[in-house]
């Protein structure tokens, strides 16, 4: 029989080998201890262990397992929902990995995320979206395998597709015109995407979380948990950065700028760099797109859909050329102080997840969705006349 050592008061018998206090068990009879002074007693350790540490130790166990099982369930959830239709042959086929879609009917809350896909059907390449989360090699979102190469970074995976397969949205840029070109993508890059991360992640988390698509049983307290970690990384780095050394005012009064020239930029003209669109339109759209659709009653929204509606109706065109299957409200093209109540628009609707697509196969289905006439303070429309489709190419290549 084993004992154990303790020092005993009143109603508490301090366990010497355990370093704790515990209460005296009711019914502890004479037998069960030995007094080797008025307060230092040995007891007997298979009753009083036993009655001391059992409900401590079920109510650890149960909470642990409950813990343990909850996890479990939560990781055989997401495997089971990881999808993955018309799985291709991996020879010649481009495999998109990128973050999931989001709830709000936007492809993506990743500025890049959306760049990359955005001009893979520019440039008309089948692609295959994964959206698994897993990072790429470099511990980047988004990247590309084809034929069992990894490509990250935006910038070399259009590098990495000019070179192995020939294609290219700059082939009608002079010289001059690439080097404006490549500089509107850095200030975009470089610049606006980390106020536009503020206003997500920081100045907006709480609206950013819900637009989270986030499946299981914990799914509220991971979208939580996601929001501050994203939140945290995104002040650390905009710290180290530089940007994020500057008040919120200042921050905003940047972006500001930033808007206002790719809204001069832009002027009356189709895209960015004229009237054809080229691989810089793949990145402002991805970034303005944030701010267009994902940042309701923001100061970005309030200013891309009402003071700069050239920018508004730039995405638009962008959209319902190179995205005939994401739907938006027609009073979605407004700020709040812009908005008038239609009797009909498009409805949202659910983006393709993971899917096999050929642009090619889908622009000129997107004319058939239109929207009501409206018009903004500055005198322009936003009818169907005002984004017209460019079709033009799409129609050299069918007469050929």
């Amino acid at each position: 029989m084993q004992w154990r050592a303790g020092i005993a008061s009143r109603a508490l018998v301090v366990d010497l080998g355990r370093n704790r206090s515990v209460p005296v068990p009711l019914g502890l009879q004479a037998d069960d201890y030995h007094s080797v002074s008025s307060c230092v007693l040995a007891f007997r350790l298979h009753e009083y262990g036993a009655a001391m540490s059992e409900s401590w130790w079920r109510k650890t166990l149960y909470l642990t397992g409950g813990a343990l099982l909850a996890a479990a369930a939560y990781l055989l959830y997401e495997l089971l929902s990881i999808r993955k239709e018309q799985q291709l042959d991996s020879k010649d086929a481009i495999i998109l990995h990128q973050f999931s879609r989001p709830k709000n009917g936007v492809p993506s809350l990743s500025p890049f995320c959306l760049k990359m896909e955005t001009y893979l059907r520019m440039v008309d390449l089948p692609l295959q979206n994964y959206f698994d989360g897993s990072l790429s090699p470099q511990g980047k979102m988004p990247w590309i395998e084809y034929n069992h190469e990894c490509v990250s970074g935006t910038e070399f995976i259009i590098d990495f597709l000019e070179e192995k397969l020939g294609v290219s949205l700059n082939k009608s840029l002079s010289g001059p015109e690439q080097a404006v070109a490549r500089a509107i993508t850095k200030m975009v890059e470089e610049h606006l995407y980390w106020t536009i991360g503020y206003c997500q992640w920081v100045d907006n988390a709480e609206q950013t979380q819900k637009f989270l698509d986030v499946p299981g049983p914990l799914s509220e307290v991971l979208k939580w948990t996601l929001g501050q970690v994203n939140g945290g990384l995104v002040k650390r780095e905009m710290f180290c950065h530089g940007i994020g050394r500057f008040s919120r005012d200042e921050l905003y009064t940047l972006m500001e700028r930033d808007m206002r020239t790719l809204a001069t930029l832009l002027g009356d003209k189709k895209y960015i760099m004229g009237s054809k669109v080229t691989s810089v339109d793949a990145t402002v759209f991805g970034h303005l797109a944030q701010a267009m659709w994902t940042l309701p009653g923001s100061k970005p929204e309030q200013l891309i859909k009402g003071e700069l509606i050239n920018l508004a109706m730039y995405c638009e065109r962008i959209r319902r050329r190179f995205w005939p299957e994401w739907f938006v409200d027609a009073d979605d093209l407004f700020s709040d102080g812009d908005r008038e109540s239609e009797s009909s628009f498009e409805t949202p609707t659910n983006l393709q997840d993971l899917s096999l697509i050929s642009h090619t196969d889908t622009v000129e289905n997107s004319s058939s969705h239109t929207h009501s006439p409206d018009s903004d303070r500055s005198g322009r429309s936003l009818s169907d006349s005002d984004i017209e489709l460019d079709t033009s190419d799409t129609e050299k290549k069918l007469e050929e």
